[in-house]
């Protein structure tokens, strides 16, 4: 019964095992399905099971029959124009990060946004380059082409190596994805936190940033292999940095400073600018005007795009000694794609309302990128700018993705030749423009450091592993730092001794307040962390370090002791008294290395004292020469409320500790287990004769009240022991601290 008084509330119900609780609210033995069952509810079939898959499978047939063309329509639109010009320029700058002609960059941005608009989820992305992913494929470029072997050749062989590459892997990623969706694993996602994607996404712009260098500078320099690429790569532009060309750094400035400048004030005044600024898009006319005006090329030596060869390429010609040699890097492009792309499509959901599936994104991503890499494209993601162009301009569903290819296509058909006197320079300031956010993230160190040290390593850690191992291998050391501090945090879990605070039925740390209640005797342990073989070690040194004895060690004491006093007795040395031993001779001719040499499984049995004329109390005085541990606690509670699983290794460790203290006389409570535990226990074959399953109580105050009766000691702690109890079930505790007797009725109380 449960009572309100006030901001107080009055509860009476009896003191409760796990067994009494199951047996007056008649307990549900439910069944639970085995692997076979599931897999009878996933194979079977039904009408509106195949209808929701196949809509499942293509989205598209669910939102487009239900678009709004009047309302809709214009919106997405404007959208989709102004969206496609952004893509085209980034698709340009970003191929830069592949090392392939900026043309290249245009099917990256095209063919990625037509698969997604018939098979992703999202409404508001923008599908196509991500300068991470590039950068991931350029790492990919550089390591697989041999610069150095194509000396005297043309470069179109060069550049037909290097788009083979990184259509390939691309394609790879893409199976990657599809295959990780197809078998429903999109979860993998969880593996990645975002302090590692944090820490991933700025190490990599560090690396856009020494990449982009040589365009800046306009500087021949070979890529470099990882590990230790960035410091390969800024060495070689060391020395070759007396041969760079003024007019592209000067431009390269100017337009860093432009593109930094009014993306700040977008950011500032977002709230009133109806949509950003394109300053990406104003300064590339600007700079390809002037550049064509004046003829920079042939004035300062300027490297242009040159020419942009007009339509598509036909399917490229898969290499499968490519497949062999970047099979990591595939599947760490796969992952980093779609972590960055699903983590962007969740913010607009949430925002907007609408549901999205992570293992059909997998799907979408993957026939995007394996029909980019075909067509010669490289691997596409999300941009979080772009994105955020397509939806503060309006865009309400893929319809504009859909618009923003066509204008990639018109610029791939038809007038791409006006961007030929465009410097590679204004790109690599484009692509540097893009990366403020990705930069200012380093504002997160000092943040995570005040919240939580555990993700602030995790982010330090993986910004020098990527910076200085590369992204690949630098993502995969990240990932395992990162599940390495998940299994320290397991492995070595803060346990603690609680006690009760405010005089009622609430127990917390007991060295986190100052008005505490101990009950004499009883300790009461927590552990708040899964216990399993690789910390039960732990968990027993805890909580032998809490009791602050070793039970096994102390039955192993009165065991021999009982051996001693047995032969003493026998020899008539030793006689007892009311009050104590008394020792008839003044010394004992046995040692004690004697009687180690008995078998240790001796002395680990329960102590036996039925052959005696007496019953020893060992916390009292014994006869001379003999010493045994005295225990100061009679009862000790486990408070596994915060236990979500153990293995059968922790519970072989765990039963036999419990045994240990159960046969030095210390009755062992167990509180708070997760439902399902008793069943595995009894499946476990657990209980016997010394555990059994009534140590199990509901809460753990539970379990103190059952011991104040057991040991017929209920004290108040500002009260002396009152008389015994005409009930022993139920308790009150009133909110002023005292434990009393349900005679002691108040209305202010509450019961137990």
């Amino acid at each position: 019964m449960v009572e309100s008084v006030g901001n107080q509330y009055v509860v009476s119900r009896p003191v409760y095992s796990e067994n009494s609780f199951g047996e007056e609210h008649k307990k549900v033995h439910r069944y639970h399905k085995t692997f076979l069952d599931h897999l009878r509810v996933c194979f079977r079939c039904s009408p509106q099971k195949a209808k929701n898959i196949a809509t499942g499978l293509l989205p598209i047939t669910s939102w487009l029959p239900a678009y709004r063309v009047k309302e809709w329509l214009l919106s997405d639109f404007v959208s989709g124009i102004s969206t496609g010009l952004v893509a085209v320029l980034q698709g340009l700058a970003f191929a830069l990060l592949v090392y392939v002609r900026p043309g290249y960059g245009l099917y990256a941005a095209f063919f990625p946004v037509i698969g997604y608009f018939f098979f992703g989820t999202s409404r508001h992305i923008s599908v196509g380059p991500f300068p991470v992913l590039s950068i991931m494929v350029g790492e990919v470029v550089t390591k697989l082409v041999d610069e150095e072997s194509f000396g005297n050749s043309t470069s179109t062989a060069l550049d037909d190596e290097k788009i083979q590459v990184a259509a390939t892997v691309s394609l790879l990623a893409g199976i990657f994805q599809l295959l990780l969706g197809a078998l429903q694993i999109g979860f993998v996602i969880i593996y990645l936190s975002q302090s590692l994607i944090s820490g991933f996404t700025t190490a990599a712009a560090i690396h856009v940033v020494v990449s982009q260098l040589k365009f800046i500078l306009q500087l021949p320099v070979t890529g470099c292999k990882e590990p230790f690429s960035i410091f390969c790569t800024l060495g070689k532009i060391g020395g070759q940095i007396t041969n760079t060309n003024i007019a592209d750094l000067v431009t390269a400035l100017i337009i860093l400073l432009i593109v930094f400048v009014v993306k700040e004030v977008n950011e500032r005044f977002k709230a009133k600018l109806p949509v950003p600024i394109p300053i990406e898009l104003f300064v590339t006319v600007i700079a390809t005007g002037i550049s064509y005006a004046f003829n920079f090329k042939e004035k300062f030596q300027v490297d242009v795009i040159g020419q942009l060869e007009e339509g598509f390429k036909p399917p490229v010609q898969l290499d499968m000694r490519v497949f062999q040699s970047c099979v990591g890097e595939a599947f760490s492009i796969a992952i980093v794609g779609f972590a960055v792309a699903f983590s962007v499509a969740k913010v607009y959901s949430v925002k907007y309302d609408y549901p999205i599936n992570g293992n059909q994104e997998l799907i979408a991503f993957g026939l995007s990128n394996i029909f980019c890499g075909a067509f010669s494209g490289f691997a596409a993601s999300t941009s979080l700018s772009r994105s955020g162009v397509q939806e503060s301009t309006g865009g309400k569903t893929q319809v504009a993705g859909l618009l923003s290819a066509v204008i990639v296509m018109i610029v791939i058909l038809a007038i791409g030749f006006l961007l030929e006197p465009l410097q590679k320079s204004v790109l690599a300031a484009l692509a540097l423009g893009n990366l403020k956010g990705m930069l200012m993230q380093f504002k997160e160190i000092g943040v995570l450091w005040k919240k939580d040290k555990y993700d602030c390593m995790i982010w330090i850690v993986t910004f020098l592993c990527t910076v200085i191992l590369g992204l690949a291998i630098g993502l995969g050391v990240s990932i395992g730092f990162e599940l390495l501090t998940i299994v320290f945090r397991t492995q070595f879990p803060k346990c603690t001794l609680l006690a009760n605070v405010g005089r009622s039925n609430i127990y917390k740390n007991r060295k986190d307040y100052v008005d505490i209640y101990e009950p004499e005797g009883v300790k009461i342990f927590s552990c708040p962390a899964p216990i399993f073989f690789a910390n039960i070690d732990f968990f027993q040194d805890k909580l032998i370090t809490a009791v602050g004895f070793n039970p096994l060690r102390v039955l192993r004491k009165r065991n021999k002791a009982l051996k001693k006093i047995r032969k003493m007795l026998k020899k008539g040395e030793l006689q007892m008294t009311p009050k104590s031993f008394i020792c008839t001779v003044n010394g004992l001719n046995e040692s004690d290395e004697e009687l180690d040499n008995n078998k240790i499984e001796e002395l680990d049995q329960p102590t036996n004292m039925a052959d005696l004329p007496f019953q020893i109390d060992w916390n009292a005085e014994l006869p001379p020469n003999i010493t045994v541990p005295r225990i100061d606690i009679h009862s000790l509670i486990l408070d596994f409320s915060a236990v979500s699983f153990f293995d059968v290794s922790a519970l072989r460790v765990l039963k036999a500790t419990l045994k240990d203290f159960v046969r030095v006389d210390v009755d062992v409570y167990i509180v708070g287990a997760q439902d399902g535990f008793l069943d595995k226990l009894e499946r476990c074959a657990f209980f016997d004769e010394e555990i059994k399953s009534s140590m199990f109580f509901i809460s753990i105050h539970d379990a103190v009240l059952h011991i104040l009766v057991k040991k017929n000691e209920v004290y108040s702690p500002t009260v002396k022991p009152i008389k015994e109890m005409e009930s022993s079930d139920h308790y009150i505790i009133n909110t002023n601290g005292d434990l009393r007797n349900r005679a002691y009725t108040m209305p202010t109380e509450t019961k137990f």
